[in-house]
């Protein structure tokens, strides 16, 4: 298993990999993961190392990581990271770590090679070590889209890379025996993109998802006694909490929310400066709590004292996120609040497992709307769900790895003897 993002690195894009390594030795499979060593990580969390399976072997190697680099040379790292190497920073950790994993598949006793993405380096050792291993199956993970990423609809490459980017993607979804697309959506766009690949029959949808070992070990906890509504995760680009907050601001400005009786929290990843000036041009002082990035247990506690889960996702092209965090979010039987786009791929989630409403991310009049229902049905004693729990145990990691063991089986199966 290729992959930069494992634990001790924090944030959601490591929870993927790393529920994957801890089930699939249940059906059969031992995994070994090749990955960065902990040097200098920006988000770091040693809890999840906990769940990971006794005895898993994990090289750990130079990370190589510009973006770290301390004082005034750490803008000079990231601007070479993110705008000067393709397709991202990683790929000085991709050329340095691919003796390593040479070495080890040279031991002989590898079956199968993963890889997954962000980052894109990733795929692009896969491409490397095919050339070595021309007949060990690989498959290819996507979290995230490639090239057809909604981020870059905001801040596109300059034509020179988006053509080399594309280049890439093209050679990754060639050379892989298996694709795996995160979402349905996901999936749809490869296969048009791609029509002469044979994407259809190569790419499978395995979503994120959430582990019950996490909810179990924090135990039951009650909400707080003021109406909050919580967000947990990172705020970038086109991900801000711009309308959610104007909405909240006018609710409470205008009496319908008493100041007194809700509260607001932002946990992770996130430039505090920006959404200290939204609270104060929209009243909500001494309502709005922003917390750092906290550990995973921490994090789920958190959900569990609150009565409201904010789900934020806008944007064109959005309509094929379904975020980490919205799994978890289903699980916790919390009301979900969801600013996000009506006929995407989050939106359904919601609407199949009954857990929440969908507000118009755009349109502040609806977000208004929607904080003064859950408010009103607080009030009252009515914010209850009635959640579909068959549709919700669809997204249990242990499901979920067993999909994967099924096509990692198949492919060990078919390779060549």
């Amino acid at each position: 298993m290729v992959a930069y993002q494992f634990p001790p690195l924090g944030g959601s894009g490591v929870q993927r990999t790393a529920k994957f390594a801890k089930y699939l030795p249940v059906y059969g499979w031992k995994p070994v993961v090749l990955t960065r060593d902990p040097y200098h990580m920006q988000l770091r969390d040693d809890t999840l190392l906990k769940d990971l399976p006794a005895g898993l072997e994990i090289i750990k190697t130079p990370s190589r990581d510009l973006t770290a680099l301390p004082g005034p040379l750490s803008r000079i790292g990231k601007f070479i990271a993110w705008k000067v190497l393709v397709p991202d920073g990683e790929i000085l950790w991709m050329k340095r770590a691919l003796k390593y994993a040479l070495a080890r598949l040279g031991k002989g006793d590898i079956s199968c090679l993963y890889t997954t993405s962000y980052p894109y380096s990733d795929h692009l050792m896969g491409l490397e070590i095919r050339k070595v291993y021309p007949d060990l199956p690989w498959i290819a993970d996507f979290r995230d889209e490639w090239t057809n990423n909604p981020y870059l609809l905001d801040k596109p490459h300059p034509p020179w890379r988006a053509m080399r980017e594309r280049f890439m993607e093209r050679q990754v979804l060639e050379k892989a025996d298996r694709l795996i697309a995160n979402t349905p959506v996901m999936k749809r766009n490869f296969t048009s993109l791609h029509p002469d690949l044979d994407l259809e029959q190569r790419m499978h949808v395995i979503p994120n998802g959430y582990d019950d070992d996490d909810f179990a070990r924090v135990g039951a906890i009650n909400p707080e006694s003021r109406f909050t509504i919580t967000y947990t995760g990172s705020l970038y680009q086109r991900r801000t909490p711009d309308v959610f907050l104007e909405a909240a601001g006018r609710l409470v400005c205008s009496g319908i929310i008493p100041k007194e009786s809700f509260r607001i929290r932002f946990i992770g990843s996130m430039k505090e400066g920006p959404i200290r000036r939204m609270i104060r041009q929209n009243g909500l002082e001494g309502i709005v709590e922003v917390l750092p990035y906290m550990n995973h247990r921490d994090c789920i506690e958190n959900m569990l004292r609150s009565h409201v889960l904010l789900l934020l996702e806008g944007g064109m092209g959005s309509e094929c996120f379904y975020t980490g965090k919205l799994f978890e979010y289903i699980r916790a039987n919390r009301t979900i609040l969801a600013l996000v786009p009506a006929k995407g791929a989050a939106a359904d989630l919601i609407r199949r497992t009954k857990t929440g409403i969908i507000c118009d991310w755009s349109d502040t009049a609806s977000v208004e709307q929607g904080i003064a229902e859950l408010y009103d049905r607080w009030e009252r004693g009515a914010l209850k769900l009635d959640p579909n729990h068959e549709e919700i145990r669809k997204y249990d990691r242990r499901v979920l790895t067993e999909k994967l063991a099924g096509i990692l089986g198949r492919m060990e199966s078919d390779k060549p003897r």
